[in-house]
């Protein structure tokens, strides 16, 4: 396993009376304990294919092609879509520089983008910049109906016709969304199917957030060039200890669900990820879409908060040591030390930092990272600390799938469904009335 988690920083025999006792963390790893069993009989009835996917192969194909169909010829492919439909291909893609500050600017052709905040200047101003003739757009949706993803498409088949292009959605576009069922309607299919449009079929047994380790998530990695499998094989590491009926305190994910149960049930009811790279920054935000919209139901659950390091170390950090102490923070760093540009003698000393003389940039990052976990231990904060060596495809699956692991242990712990998002699913209904009605 490439991923190295340590709850040490956490725990009241490491940082004192403000971090967690013994008893509560056996207390809490107790009920998960309960929770990984209810785990493994799902993987064994097959109620949650979720847990097959790490060892899926047959539909690598298929996602290999409709890869290339919108590679071929393509300066830009658009991948429409929100939430779940979208920040797990984001998460992956990040690993090619997309969204990454300044870097992103540099991607090989074909170019990248993720519209999933339905924001109307935004998208009728890329609908304008777009060689319409050479961009590819995905649509995805899992039920079919979600009205920003409908909305999109609408506007881009609209697009097509003004440029002239109406008669070709089927060289343009492609669908991902599950497949029919009688007496169900399905919005991106009734609009996208009579137009010959070509559809992958979204797995109907994994929900959205859910859902990056299907051609969700690797359609997008695909087209960016990235080892798919490699992706499902560190899943697969995540999964492993769970597979093979390791005590919950011997399984990271497991581990990690008892940290977050016990640590809230403490008082503390906000959780923060602090990642130490920029290619983390958008699986920082999967994660707060997946933590939130699994977990916070019937009262339980707690806030989570996405930060990036260094940076968010001077925009935070003042509030993390000196405000209240209601906070569980997981502080992830990866092997950037030895990494970057040197720094020159001379001109280190000239700045007044002698210290930088002969240093690369990531040892710096390096430094900065175990200093924040450290300092916010030596303040009473209860920290976990998660380190990559390398962050590349098979690590990354591996960190997905822990994360995945890790929410639905803590739902399951706590007696609530990781799988639904009624209050969620209240406010799409609302919103539709509200625009038939036109207020």
């Amino acid at each position: 396993m490439a991923l190295k988690q340590s709850i040490d920083l956490a725990l009241a025999s490491s940082i004192g009376a403000s971090g967690l006792p013994t008893m509560a963390l056996d207390a809490a790893l107790s009920a998960v304990e309960t929770a990984l069993k209810r785990l493994l009989e799902d993987d064994t009835s097959g109620r949650l294919p979720l847990l097959k996917l790490p060892y899926e192969t047959a539909d690598l194909t298929a996602i290999a092609d409709a890869a290339a169909f919108l590679r071929r010829d393509a300066t830009d492919v658009v991948f429409l879509g929100t939430g779940g439909s979208s920040l797990g291909g984001q998460a992956l893609a990040q690993l090619k520089d997309y969204a990454v500050p300044g870097a992103g600017r540099f991607i090989d052709s074909p170019r990248v983008h993720f519209l999933d905040n339905l924001d109307p200047i935004t998208f009728d101003h890329i609908l304008h910049r777009l060689p319409l003739s050479s961009t590819r757009f995905v649509a995805i949706s899992k039920s079919g109906g979600t009205g920003e993803t409908l909305m999109q498409t609408i506007a881009v088949l609209g697009a097509l016709e003004k440029a002239g292009l109406r008669a070709r959605p089927a060289d343009t576009l492609l669908g991902l969304s599950e497949p029919r069922v009688e007496g169900r309607k399905n919005g991106l299919r009734d609009l996208l199917e009579p137009e010959g449009v070509r559809f992958l079929d979204h797995n109907p047994g994994v929900g959205g957030r859910f859902s990056v380790l299907t051609n969700v998530g690797l359609l997008p990695a695909a087209v960016m060039g990235l080892d798919v499998k490699a992706i499902r094989q560190g899943a697969a590491d995540a999964y492993g200890p769970v597979r093979d009926g390791k005590a919950a305190r011997d399984v990271p994910a497991a581990l990690g669900a008892a940290l977050n149960i016990a640590v809230a049930l403490e008082g503390r009811a906000i959780t923060v990820t602090m990642a130490y790279a920029d290619r983390l920054e958008r699986f920082t935000r999967w994660w707060v879409q997946l933590w939130a919209e699994s977990v916070g139901k019937d009262g339980k659950g707690s806030q989570p908060v996405a930060a990036i390091g260094p940076v968010d170390q001077h925009s935070q950090m003042q509030l993390y040591l000196g405000g209240p102490n209601d906070k569980l923070f997981t502080v992830m760093t990866t092997g950037v030390a030895g990494l970057g540009p040197v720094m020159d003698e001379k001109l280190s000393k000239r700045a007044g930092e002698a210290g930088f003389a002969g240093k690369h940039m990531g040892d710096l990052v390096a430094a900065q990272g175990r200093a924040t976990a450290d300092t916010l231990a030596r303040n009473g904060r209860p920290t976990r600390t998660m380190h990559l060596d390398t962050l590349d495809e098979r690590s990354l699956g591996e960190l997905l799938m822990h994360f995945m692991l890790e929410t639905i242990l803590t739902g399951y712990a706590l007696g609530v469904d990781p799988f639904d998002q009624p209050a969620v699913e209240e406010g799409k209904i609302l919103a539709k009335q509200y625009l038939a009605e036109g207020k």
